[in-house]
């Protein structure tokens, strides 16, 4: 998440960029679109560490299916977010076939290349615990996580957390 909103910030005009939020919908997209290739690069960069049975190593099957068939249902509404965050002479370009796999590509490595291999066997675990949910369930997950790490760093704790623009809830 991190390098996708520093990918959207070189896009995005500074005034586009303090005004324009992306809603909880639109950040559990993002979350989904790019879930597949994390748990693959995961299951790559724990190869190691893990047993090749280990649910995160498994390239193929059921599990990573269902991520896979999310990450294209979820891909139009990430798109747009995109789209709404960056300038509009963007949009042609997001509209392409290039964008999605260009998008994970620059966003995922960035995630994962933060992975310590000491770290697998509970990344492992929590992966494990997260299988029988949707991966809908997982996303949103991922974005309640983001928020709550937010406050707290609006708190004044010292926390690495993305920088994604995260709209305001209606109260």
């Amino acid at each position: 998440m991190k390098r996708l909103a520093a990918l959207l910030a070189i896009v995005a005009t500074p005034a586009t960029a303090q005004t324009r939020c992306v809603t909880d919908v639109e950040a559990q997209a993002f979350a989904s679109v790019a879930m597949p290739e994390i748990i693959r690069q995961t299951g790559r960069v724990c190869a190691t560490a893990l047993p090749a049975t280990s649910l995160v190593r498994r390239a193929t099957g059921p599990f990573l299916a269902k991520y896979d068939a999310e990450a294209n249902r979820a891909w139009p509404v990430a798109r747009t977010a995109i789209v709404k965050l960056s300038d509009p002479a963007m949009e042609m370009l997001v509209q392409s076939e290039f964008a999605r796999p260009l998008i994970t590509s620059l966003l995922v490595p960035q995630l994962v290349g933060r992975i310590a291999v000491g770290d697998c066997p509970t990344i492992d675990r929590l992966i494990a615990l997260l299988e029988p949910l949707p991966p809908r369930n997982t996303a949103g997950i991922v974005v309640a996580t983001l928020k709550y790490l937010k406050a707290e760093k609006a708190k004044g704790r010292t926390v690495d957390v993305p920088d994604l623009p995260l709209c305001a809830e209606p109260r």
